[in-house]
């Protein structure tokens, strides 16, 4: 008896000192349908069928700027035509209020594209950047290939439902994205701005730009990343943060409006108590 008491003691031990992260008892609950969390060093903190594919919405525009970053130069002038405002008001998607013949340089569009998530800016870097829409989700979904995104295909360069609910991914293809994309300094300046200003100049308005992830707000040390919406894809975040010497990125797909920005500040913090424990 003894000795089979001892056995099952040790399969416990074994069970227990092999489980992820993941399984802790002390993780915190997360509703969203599929969630992932890992650091720097590789550790898995989190993770809920990680590796469906699902809509992502405007987590879309993610790659449309790391698109971008890699072919434009920061300084060159784009020109907003009536039909990237048209096209935005038509299917109801959020904007950065662009008006028809604006002249912004990319720095300022991508700044548009990330901050209020302005599908007006995602369609003039994208008709810019193709040449035209279709050249440039080509490019999305080539350059998804090269990053080894398996799991991810993109129908356009802003999210929105239509064609094919603007693709799909997966929480682990999209934190595995944002990885990459931190590496940029530009792209993580901007997605770690709360607030960006452009002045009225003779070539284009004045804009004030916001960001929509509350997450940089909320809690210290946050790098971004990106919100999306659609009726089909729920409440979605990237987000990503630093604890404790490494930096952790997470996504939530299919969530709540508010809820997705609590359950990463948990998450943001339960990944700081893991790396602290060791």
């Amino acid at each position: 008896m003894r000795i089979a008491g001892l056995m099952g003691s040790v399969t416990l031990a074994l069970l227990v000192g092999f489980a992820t992260p993941a399984a802790a008892a002390d993780a915190p609950s997360v509703r969203a349908t599929s969630a992932y969390v890992v650091d720097s060093a590789g550790t898995i903190h989190y993770q809920k069928r990680q590796t469906r594919r699902m809509p992502v919405a405007s987590l879309v525009k993610v790659m449309t700027a790391y698109v971008v970053l890699r072919e434009a130069r920061l300084g060159d002038t784009v020109t907003v035509t009536a039909t990237d405002v048209k096209y935005a008001a038509r299917n109801g998607a959020t904007t950065a209020g662009l008006k028809k013949d604006e002249r912004l340089t990319v720095r300022d569009l991508l700044y548009g594209l990330m901050l209020p998530s302005g599908a007006d800016a995602a369609n003039a870097l994208a008709r810019r950047y193709g040449p035209g829409k279709t050249a440039f989700v080509a490019k999305m979904n080539r350059t998804a290939r090269a990053l080894g995104l398996a799991d991810t295909r993109y129908t356009n360069p802003d999210g929105m439902p239509t064609p094919a609910d603007g693709g799909y991914s997966t929480a682990a293809d999209q934190v595995k994205l944002a990885q990459r994309a931190l590496e940029n300094g530009t792209f993580r300046t901007i997605v770690g701005t709360r607030a960006y200003k452009v002045g009225k100049t003779a070539v284009h308005g004045a804009h004030t730009w916001r960001n929509s992830n509350k997450l940089l707000s909320r809690t210290q040390d946050v790098l971004g990343v990106k919100t999306g919406f659609t009726s089909k894809a729920q409440y979605c975040l990237l987000f990503a943060g630093e604890r404790n010497g490494r930096q952790v990125v997470g996504a939530l797909l299919h969530d709540g409006p508010e809820r997705r920005f609590s359950t990463a500040e948990k998450l943001l913090d339960y990944a700081g108590e893991q790396i602290a424990g060791g």
